[in-house]
């Protein structure tokens, strides 16, 4: 059975205008996978549900990125796919509290999804209810030089005494402990998630995200005062405000700095940099407050059944089949990424390997990234204020009192 594939370049009015007939076994899966990796990885996956599906026919309409952002609270309004791709945690919570999204925890308890993908769970649950199923990750840590570190007698950091001590080592011998560049703030914002994940825990941190809690809290002052322990100690790039993240490898790939808090795609430059994997290592983020457990950051990306879907039955077939352990693997042997389902298999590339360890076995919950986690402006506003923070620590009441303002125009 083949699928019919539509490219939309970006306009809810062309989706309207080329939808088919409704007809009974027919699917209409609304995606932006068209890069070429996820557009190659889609394709397969709707093949393989075709092949073992032989009565539903699949319609595949592809947007771009930008028109996807654009259009999805049309189409979820007004003319609903069966299915949508979107994003785990905060971002998928205003369709939620709209109406848009139908909850799914048929499928999951008819599947065991409770514990195949377990790692997600907490991120696809608001209210007590699960909204969709995740299908792929890719994790965030500490990516370092081992070789630096050997030759300076500098075990991997499991806590935060460990790791602040590694860091006087490094400064001891000339090298700055952490590479970062701030130029497009994203990156500060990884920074931030991590300390205070691990101070406070993830609940606080969705809770923060959420809008819930005062920027002014003793609590996120607490989170402050780690991150400035590190700053006072020299830990991060002299001028990083003035790199971008690509340019600030340099440093590393060099060896005048050790590491770099960052996602798993940083992996590819600096083994084109020339770095090879004897040199190059990954550990998880180190513990700070030991009552804490341990969350980690790994942007997932999902798939809904709208609640004005017309085909709910072979939506939720769907569903189950790109939750099982062979299609998530081999969705991300495509994508280069993570399968969630703990019983899926990852490639022999040993960074994705300790990635996916550390996921499946996390029990303190996977956070999105600060600027999905939190709504545009508010995410906006705390960036730059991290950004400012780390050049300028004696600024924080203002800092934190800036953003308190921002929280309570976002979240009225």
């Amino acid at each position: 059975m083949f699928h019919r594939t539509k490219t939309l370049a970006a306009a809810f009015a062309a989706s309207t205008l080329l939808a088919s007939p409704l007809f009974a076994g027919e699917l209409v899966i609304n995606t932006d996978t068209s890069d070429p990796a996820p557009k190659a990885a889609f394709e397969a996956l709707i093949a393989g549900f075709e092949a073992e599906n032989p009565d539903v026919e699949v319609t595949w309409n592809l947007f771009d990125h930008e028109g996807y952002k654009t259009s999805i609270r049309n189409f979820l309004t007004a003319d609903a796919p069966d299915l949508a791709n979107w994003y785990a945690g905060n971002r998928m919570l205003p369709y939620v509290n709209a109406g848009l999204f139908e909850p799914v925890d048929d499928v999951w308890d008819e599947h065991n999804l409770h514990e195949t993908l377990a790692s997600s769970e907490g991120s696809m649950t608001i209210d007590g209810q699960i909204w969709g199923v995740p299908y792929t990750y890719y994790q965030w840590g500490v990516y370092y030089r081992k070789d630096i570190f050997e030759a300076n007698g500098i075990a991997v950091p499991k806590n935060w005494d460990d790791f602040k001590a590694a860091g006087a080592k490094l400064t001891a011998a000339g090298i700055t402990p952490i590479t970062i560049g701030t130029k497009y703030l994203w990156t500060a914002g990884g920074v931030f998630d991590y300390l205070n994940l691990r101070t406070n825990g993830y609940d606080f941190h969705m809770a923060l995200t959420k809008g819930e809690i005062p920027w002014t809290d003793d609590r996120v002052r607490a989170t402050m005062a780690n991150w400035k322990e590190l700053l006072d100690a020299g830990f991060f790039l002299d001028n990083h405000a003035a790199y971008s993240w690509q340019e600030a490898l340099a440093p590393m790939v060099q060896g005048e700095a050790a590491m770099y808090v960052m996602g798993n795609f940083a992996v590819a430059p600096l083994r084109e940099a020339g770095l090879t994997d004897d040199q190059l290592g990954f550990f998880q983020f180190p513990v700070i407050n030991p009552d804490v457990p341990l969350a980690e950051e790994a942007p997932t990306d999902t798939i809904h059944i709208p609640s004005n879907a017309k085909n709910k039955e072979d939506a939720k077939k769907f569903l189950a089949y790109l939750a099982r352990a062979d299609v998530q693997t081999e969705i991300n042997m495509t994508l280069g990424q993570l399968p969630i389902n703990k019983d899926s298999s990852v490639g022999d590339d040993k960074f994705l390997q300790a990635g996916y360890e550390m996921l499946s076995s996390t029990d303190g919950g996977i956070a999105q990234f600060f600027d999905r986690d939190a709504p545009a402006e508010m995410a906006k506003a705390g960036m730059e204020g991290f950004q400012e923070f780390m050049v300028k620590p004696e600024r924080l009441d203002k800092i934190l009192e800036r953003l308190e303002k921002v929280r309570n125009r976002v979240y009225k």
